[in-house]
């Protein structure tokens, strides 16, 4: 009986241990609204529900590499704030976007022969 009880206070420690240390990290990203009240000659587009925005100087000086190709733009929206996926308020309609290998925060777009590196924004 007693290794039974043991065994049993051995779980609930272990499980109570692990639960009490976790702590659920999430990101809050901000809409189209509000990235252009801050900013409105932001150059952004709606990807899966995140806005990415570029011309941001820091990721401007980071080397990237364009890997497989995740999507385009599908529509342009440059009179107003109301944004849904594959939307850009600058970039034309059949512009492809990118992932970059070296980072998942930062998507990369074809534009006339030229790389440009969208950041996605987040609040805080």
């Amino acid at each position: 009986m007693r290794p039974f009880i043991v065994s049993i206070l051995l779980i609930i420690v272990t499980v109570a241990g692990c639960s009490a240390g976790e702590e659920e990290v999430t990101i809050d990203t901000i809409d189209a609204e509000e990235v252009l009240s801050l900013d409105p000659d932001a150059d952004i587009f709606q990807f899966d529900g995140v806005i990415y925005q570029t011309n941001i100087d820091w990721v401007e000086e980071l080397d990237l590499t364009k890997d497989v190709q995740i999507g385009e733009i599908k529509k342009r929206n440059d009179t107003n704030t109301d944004f849904s996926d594959d939307m850009s308020n600058k970039l034309p309609v059949g512009t492809k976007i990118f992932s970059a290998k070296e980072r998942g925060d930062i998507l990369l777009v074809e534009f006339y022969g030229e790389i440009l590196k969208y950041l996605v924004v987040v609040e805080g």
